[in-house]
């Protein structure tokens, strides 16, 4: 599991960039999120989650905020 912080919303598309701890911006989409929603995330809230790769590169899944 990787913990980082949202680095930047992008609401009316219905996705964003976290911070990865290691250094690494990693997109993630709406539909990605566990228990939380969308427009309650604000830039700078800790998550957690895991990483795929996709045709585009490192995508978030399973995020959801830190410690919940």
């Amino acid at each position: 599991m990787h913990t980082g912080k949202v680095k930047k919303l992008v609401r009316e598309r219905g996705f964003g960039f976290i911070s990865d701890t290691d250094g690494s911006e990693v997109f993630f989409h709406k539909n990605s999120l566990v228990d939380v929603e969308f427009d309650a995330l604000n830039e700078n809230d800790e998550l957690e989650f895991e990483v795929e790769q996709s045709p585009k590169g490192p995508s978030a899944t399973n995020v959801k905020l830190a410690g919940k």
